[in-house]
Formats: C-alpha cells, structure tokens, sequence
C-alpha cells in the first residue's frame, strides 16, 4: 500500500498531508518559526493504520526539512520516538537559540 503513498507539504494549511490516490489518509500539522519547523502533531485514522503510513510521513517530513537546511522542534510524540531511534538526524532538533 505504501508503493502507492503520496505525501505533499500543503503550506497553506500548515501540514503535510499522505494521499492514496484522491483519499487523505494522514497528515503532520506543523507551524513554522523561521527556519525552524515545528511538528505539532501526526495523525493518521485508524482505518489506515499499522501501513506504516505515520512512519513515512515523519520521514519526509525530515528530509524535506534537512533538504532545507532547517531545523525541527519535535513537540508530536511520533517525532520524538523518530529523533530518540535515529541519532543520525539530531542534528536537526533545533536548540534554544537556533532558529
């Protein structure tokens, strides 16, 4: 199911949004302080879950902002557990002071 998974940064509603086809399966809302992308929250309903689909969302997301040279301040749960797994990405937490 995730071969056919598109996921798209949807600015002006503040989220990044997982689409099969035309049907909103997930979302990240985010604001934005500068540089600085702040993940607020990962969504996906229950009739998607377990596919993965929040997982692949957290991922792009990180790209997009590494991509950008900017910095993630984590306040989504998911996001949290993402930057305590992998530690080859904490160089995108932003730090008190850095936008």
């Amino acid at each position: 199911m995730t071969d056919e998974l598109e996921i798209r940064d949807n600015p002006e509603a503040r989220r990044y949004e997982a689409r099969i086809g035309d049907q909103l399966v997930g979302w990240v809302e985010y604001g934005r302080v500068g540089t600085r992308l702040v993940a607020i929250h990962t969504r996906v309903p229950p009739e998607f879950g377990g596919r993965g689909i929040g997982s692949a969302l957290v991922r792009a997301v990180v790209a997009d902002v590494r991509a950008a040279g900017h910095t993630i301040t984590p306040r989504c749960p998911m996001f949290v557990r993402h930057f305590e797994r992998h530690p080859e990405d904490a160089d995108l937490v932003a730090r008190p002071g850095r936008a």
